[in-house]
């Protein structure tokens, strides 16, 4: 069997990935706070895990996959202030932006996807268990975790007390009995969301709801947790502080996987430098197949760098596979992928690697070897690509091809009366559509660009 490698950000090396239950692979990755469309960076790290997912479960019996989806947060409070939206309504509606954005770009749905609203009970009673074991403190309505209670706390990020204090930009409220103490419940006045509890109404801090959230749906140690790099602190340092006090003994996550961030045209991807990118802008502009196959071409622990120029060439790359395909007739994916590709995908998820072996590939496919052919739809489609045939690719599923259909009808007319200027102002007219044609013995064809 295939052995998987994969970078554990807990032991900061790459090591081989043996689940405590070979039959039964438990996963966590941290999921939106659904107050906003989801950007490129959030679509990257989807991308991955999901990916991730389709290789564990190629290789293992079992995958129990959970994401969840944050809606409780000060973000969406915010924002229901700013525009008078009930929160309700905000965290629906982005919650389905979400989940339709995510589809657009083939990503499979996870197992379970719990709610922090549907976890109070459960986050309350964690709560509970900490307080009980002295590594939690009610004060004025709040409740707080004690840093100094957990001697494991900070080697997770490798961050010295001094850099704790710094990068948790913490609130230093007279409440609390350490400044980098951070908040496990929080009052709420009658505006905002509000939970009775025994220390009032109030609401959860952010890093609580997910640990309730995976030992409600996983237990108390996983073999694998994600998410991006940027919430290696403080909020899974936090999280593993948590579980691993409420739950003396267990590990929280055997392995965890961070993706890389993501930037824009070289700069960090904000509102503030105008290269502020959602899902929703790009796939405006190119298939969500595409979309995909540029935030694979990265290994997911690098920095990926978004451009127009990139995603054009990723959607030449695809034209390729797919040109490959048509060759031989959309052929049946193989019985299963290279041997070669899945070692490159096991080898820490090493995407540009098994992309390499696609080129491969559609090179022999190109050169009229039908078993490459089926074997390239294999692979394609284990990364989540190839879904569809060649000729949807290349011209589209829309309801306007009777007209172009009768334009290229009418162009074959107009050359063979000899009458050029036409011709090629109907190939000028469909071009400027994004219709390309392509002139064959067989006739003429069209794809969109």
């Amino acid at each position: 069997m295939i052995q998987i490698k994969l970078h554990n950000t807990k032991t900061r090396r790459r090591e081989p990935f043996a689940p405590a239950d070979p039959a039964h692979v438990k996963l966590y990755v941290c999921g939106p706070t659904v107050y906003d469309r989801a950007h490129l960076g959030n679509a990257r790290t989807v991308v991955v895990f999901d990916t991730l997912v389709r290789l564990l479960r190629h290789l293992f019996p079992r995958v129990t996959y959970v994401r969840n989806i944050t809606d409780i947060d000060d973000k969406i409070n915010a924002r229901a202030a700013e525009t008078g939206e009930p929160i309700g309504e905000i965290t629906a509606r982005t919650t389905s932006w979400f989940h339709n954005d995510m589809a657009a770009l083939y990503c499979t749905p996870p197992d379970i996807e719990p709610r922090a609203t549907g976890h109070i009970g459960d986050i309350i009673a964690l709560i509970e268990r900490l307080i009980a074991r002295g590594h939690a403190y009610a004060a004025e309505g709040h409740v707080l975790f004690a840093v100094a209670t957990d001697a494991q706390y900070g080697k997770f990020s490798g961050r010295s007390p001094e850099e704790l204090l710094a990068g948790a930009r913490v609130d230093v409220a007279t409440y609390k009995r350490d400044p980098g103490d951070f908040v496990l419940w929080k009052p709420s006045p009658p505006d905002l969301p509000g939970w009775d509890s025994p220390w009032g109404s109030g609401r959860p801090g952010w890093h609580i709801e997910c640990s309730a959230m995976i030992h409600a749906t996983l237990g108390e140690t996983i073999d694998i947790h994600g998410g991006g790099a940027d919430l290696i602190f403080p909020h899974h340092e936090n999280e593993i502080a948590q579980s691993c006090c409420a739950f003396p003994g267990s590990e929280l996550a055997r392995v965890w996987v961070h993706a890389g961030m993501l930037q824009v045209n070289g700069q960090k991807m904000s509102k503030s430098l105008g290269n502020f990118r959602t899902v929703q802008d790009v796939l405006g502009e190119a298939p969500g197949e595409a979309v995909r196959f540029l935030l694979l071409k990265t290994q997911y622990r690098g920095v990926l760098d978004f451009s127009t120029a990139a995603l054009a060439e990723a959607k030449r790359e695809l034209d390729r596979f797919y040109r490959a395909l048509e060759k031989h007739a959309d052929p049946a994916p193989a019985a299963t992928p290279p041997a070669a590709f899945i070692e490159a995908l096991a080898d820490d998820l090493n995407t540009p690697g098994a992309i390499a072996e696609l080129h491969a590939l559609a090179d022999a496919a190109m050169q009229g070897n039908a078993a490459s052919a089926a074997s390239l739809r294999a692979a394609g489609e284990l990364i989540g690509i190839f879904n569809q045939t060649a000729g949807q690719w290349f011209r589209g599923d829309v309801a306007d091809d009777a007209r172009i259909d009768a334009l290229i009808a009418e162009r074959l007319a107009a050359r063979r009366n000899k009458d050029f200027a036409r011709a090629d102002a109907i190939r000028a007219e469909l071009a400027a559509a994004g219709i390309l044609l392509e002139d064959g013995p067989g006739g003429t064809i069209w794809r969109r660009a």
